[in-house]
């Protein structure tokens, strides 16, 4: 039933679909009632209907498949192990993630900075950010803290690897091994709830870990904040 309150009509059922997709009224692969059925139900026009669905299809919670209908997917699981495979993981799962670079800028290290990446306070330091999509979905935002002593004319290498670890190693002949990561739970600021598409106060998984290189060395600070709604984070013991 619908609320009466200033929320519009396709936002009221897009919270009703999604609830029940929280609820087990629908689980991943099934196949969510036709837009005719759903009309009825909920007493509105297709055109209505089509845009709650297009609200759950931008949040990554359904996928729509012309001529076949519309699908509840499942959650974009990614390993946490020593190895960073981010690309490699998501092309297992049949998903090709595309980047677009935020902001490539030199900073001075403030004292969580310095602590981090094991430098003097005041020391420079690159930041490198970038969103990451698949396909039309934004499921994450990645800032890597790099020492710039360490890495001499790195900003004029980031735009050129779609992967951090192969320029560090062609680049550098630098490992990069993860050492740490911590991951707990927030509610996304308000500019990454903007350029990951998602409503105001939705939660994230805040991913901060501690990089290495082959001789135990820190190389790199990563704060990375995943969709909450859309992304598992699979913890694996590296043998």
């Amino acid at each position: 039933m619908m609320r009466q309150d200033a929320l519009p009509l396709y936002l009221q059922i897009a919270d009703e679909l999604r609830r029940n997709i929280e609820k087990s009224v629908f689980n991943v692969g099934d196949q969510l009632p036709t837009e005719l059925e759903l009309s009825k139900r909920f007493g509105v026009h297709r055109h209505t209907l089509r845009r709650a669905v297009d609200v759950l299809r931008q949040e990554g919670i359904v996928d729509v498949e012309r001529g076949r209908g519309t699908f509840v997917v499942a959650p974009i699981a990614l390993p946490i192990g020593k190895r960073v495979r981010f690309n490699a993981a998501l092309k297992a799962q049949s998903m090709i993630p595309s980047c677009q670079v935020l902001r490539i800028v030199k900073l001075n290290a403030d004292p969580k900075l310095a602590q981090q990446l094991d430098i003097e306070l005041g020391a420079s330091v690159i930041l490198f950010e970038r969103l990451y999509w698949v396909d039309e979905l934004p499921i994450n935002i990645s800032s890597s803290y790099f020492p710039n002593q360490r890495f001499p004319a790195l900003a004029t290498h980031c735009e050129a690897y779609g992967s951090i670890s192969q320029m560090l190693l062609k680049e550098y002949n630098c490992d990069h091994l993860c050492r740490s990561t911590r991951v707990s739970a927030r509610v996304a600021r308000p500019q990454d709830a903007r350029r990951l598409k998602m409503p105001a106060n939705s939660p994230i998984l805040l991913s901060e870990s501690i990089h290495v290189d082959q001789t135990g060395t820190v190389i790199e600070y990563g704060v990375t904040r995943f969709r909450g709604d859309r992304m598992e984070l699979v913890m694996e013991q590296d043998t």
